[in-house]
């Protein structure tokens, strides 16, 4: 492949960012969803791939024809399916930089409440899931015991993480996983907006909601996700002269050595395991660990550094947002873009069952338990949580500003402080990434009796500690 090939691929991302765009704009029931252009992007180019087109062309034509691929090219599909895997190690490494990471007790005192609920939501996915393959999908369907982290993965973590682990699944001989949580992701972002609107219209009529009383005042240009022009501030703060180093290659800078670090903290893992507990119990556990999570972790360790040294305060919170951004946006549309529905149509059955059982376990845990555990504004505050449960974090931020769009509750304030001690572990975190070398090294029952326990302990101090109160 040549970097002329390569460099072309990158204007297909462009062409579909653009259509998908355009979409949003021109087609009332998307903009009523809300659904990110980067969705609608990469569905048109699944439609257009050879998934569906290439297939369809196929009945028509030879195998040698150009269309059995659709209008992409084989280059242009083999550099997509890489992209995820990539763009995830970005997103994870922008998470804290730029950020104030507040006490430990203002966190407790803040986002306590919503981290007690999204530590039960997030555990008992897991629950859920391994319950569901145990007597179900494995007896009947012959997946493997790994297939019981899918919901957690797909549904917490979102297209991200599940394109983080395409090496691990690859690695542990079941890479149909890969496709499989790409398209739980895909059915979680969906589901998490529809619903979370149907729940905010019930709640507005049955006086649940604290801040708003109806859900009929969004602009136009809101709904086709245009800035409203009283609303447009800068993208980013100048905090460095263009003449010096432009701001963007800065952050920028930052950002890959944050993803850097991550690595060389994943090869001292490997090489401590290598003379250590590696030798005394013959196995290579280190291997299997995605690099996402660390590069998150080395994110972490230089905002640290940062927050010592940076008096002048170089890094801009926004700028890495930006960044952040960019970097989702083509990692879901080229994820959505290659996902296989060969696989998804093989194991549908299973598709199906772990699809609808995360998708009632975040319902019932919203409607049963958040009221329970988060002793005010339940509903705008658990809604986001609910929304990063059923998708990613975009989702849970964007229902909480249908319900609180001036940041009137302590939802979004909550969620944030949340987020700093749930995102290291669940969502796409260490739990996340180590689940699945986890069930496959020690099987399914320890991680499920694990998992039930930190379920428990979430409930247990929603309900009796934050929900008293």
């Amino acid at each position: 492949m040549t970097p002329e090939q390569i460099g072309f691929t990158f204007l297909y991302l462009a062409a579909f960012l653009l259509i998908g765009k355009w979409i949003r704009i021109k087609v009332k029931w998307l903009q009523n969803l809300f659904l990110p252009s980067s969705i609608i992007g990469g569905f048109i180019a699944l439609i257009l791939g050879p998934q569906v087109l290439g297939k369809l062309a196929g009945f028509v034509v030879s195998n040698n024809s150009f269309l059995t691929n659709g209008i992409m090219t084989k280059e242009v599909m083999e550099v997509w399916s890489a992209l995820p895997g990539i763009m995830i190690n970005i997103v994870f490494a922008t998470l804290f930089l730029g950020a104030t990471i507040p006490t430990l007790e203002k966190i407790w005192e803040y986002g306590g409440p919503q981290l007690a609920f999204g530590w039960t939501m997030g555990w008992g996915q897991y629950v859920i899931g391994i319950l569901l393959t145990i007597l179900v999908l494995t007896p009947f369907f012959g997946l493997p015991p790994m297939a019981g982290a899918l919901i957690e993965v797909a549904f917490e973590g979102g297209h991200g993480t599940a394109a983080g682990m395409a090496g691990t699944f690859k690695e542990m001989g079941f890479s149909e996983a890969y496709d499989l949580s790409i398209g739980l992701a895909t059915v979680g972002i969906l589901s998490g907006i529809i619903m979370g609107i149907i729940l905010i219209n019930w709640a507005v009529r049955k006086e649940k909601t604290q801040v708003i009383k109806d859900v009929k005042g969004f602009s136009t240009l809101r709904k086709q996700g245009i800035m409203e022009f009283q609303n447009r501030e800068p993208a980013a703060k100048m905090t460095v002269r263009p003449e010096s180093i432009e701001p963007l290659s800065l952050h920028f800078a930052v950002v890959g050595m944050a993803v850097f670090l991550g690595w060389l903290i994943l090869k001292l893992l490997i090489w401590i395991e290598s003379v250590t507990w590696g030798i005394w119990t013959d196995s290579a556990f280190m291997t299997y660990i995605p690099l996402f999570p660390l590069a998150m972790i080395g994110g972490i360790l230089i905002q640290v550094v940062f927050n010592k040294v940076d008096n002048s305060e170089i890094l801009d919170r926004r700028m890495i947002n930006r960044i952040q951004g960019f970097s989702l946006d083509i990692l879901i549309l080229t994820a959505i873009g290659t996902v296989s529905l060969d696989v998804i149509g093989e194991y549908i059955i299973p598709f199906l069952l772990l699809a609808g059982a995360g998708i009632l376990w975040n319902v019932f845990g919203f409607l049963v338990l958040a009221p329970r555990i988060i002793p005010t504004y339940w509903f705008e505050r658990g809604i986001g949580d609910f929304g990063q449960s059923m998708g990613v974090t975009a989702t849970g931020l964007l229902l909480m500003r249908v319900v609180d769009p001036n940041n009137e509750s302590p939802a979004f304030q909550g969620f944030g402080y949340k987020q700093l001690v749930y995102e290291p572990f669940l969502g796409g975190g260490l739990v996340t990434a180590l689940s699945v070398p986890i069930i496959y090294q020690l099987g399914a029952i320890p991680f499920l009796i694990f998992a039930a326990i930190m379920c428990i302990v979430g409930v247990l101090t929603g309900l009796l500690y934050f929900g008293k109160k």
